[in-house]
């Protein structure tokens, strides 16, 4: 079952649920409008290589805005720092993102209990686009769950992306090959 407005709040009173920072006019009927963060990631090696760490460039998007462009990934990172510990929650892209051609994750949209940082964005677009930190990218939602909390994302050895951060987090697909 999808957390309502009401149960979101209530579970953010109970510590259950963070989001930092946390604006009541981005709280939904059913979901937290998040925002894109003023940084940006790119790989630069031309070929990628899931065995081995590889380079990237960030930089910030300047006030002015940054055009994205077709057949590039760009890793982004949500304003919002969120903690969920008794939920499921899922980032979808917001559809008036979407009506613009502008996808926010390709694989990765739901995390998990204990997940406790920013989100990392993998975008993409189907034209150029001109971007602005701030702007409105996704939703969050909450999913209850049935059953007893025997495991959670940040205490699970090899969890591999639970440092704080307000950056983008590359791949560590390598460290599955250790």
């Amino acid at each position: 079952m999808i957390l309502t407005r009401a149960e979101i709040l209530a579970e953010m009173e109970k510590g259950n649920i963070v989001i930092s920072p946390f604006r009541e006019d981005c709280l939904g009927p059913n979901s937290y409008d998040v925002h894109l963060g003023r940084t940006l990631m790119v790989y630069e090696p031309a070929e990628l290589d899931a065995r081995r760490p590889m380079a990237v460039r960030t930089f910030d998007i300047p006030d002015e805005g940054f055009v994205l462009q077709p057949g590039q990934l760009y890793l982004g990172v949500t304003e919002e720092y969120t903690e969920t510990h008794r939920h499921v929650p899922f980032l979808e892209g917001k559809s008036s993102a979407g009506r613009l051609g502008i996808f926010i994750h390709a694989t990765a949209g739901k995390g998990d209990i204990g997940y406790c940082n920013t989100w990392t964005l993998e975008i993409t677009v189907v034209h150029p686009i001109r971007i602005y930190a701030g702007m409105p990218i996704g939703q969050l939602i909450y999913f209850d769950i049935k059953g007893r909390i025997d495991s959670r994302y940040d205490q699970r050895p090899g969890s591999k992306y639970t440092e704080r951060t307000q950056q983008p987090i590359p791949s560590m697909m390598w460290k599955n090959f250790l």
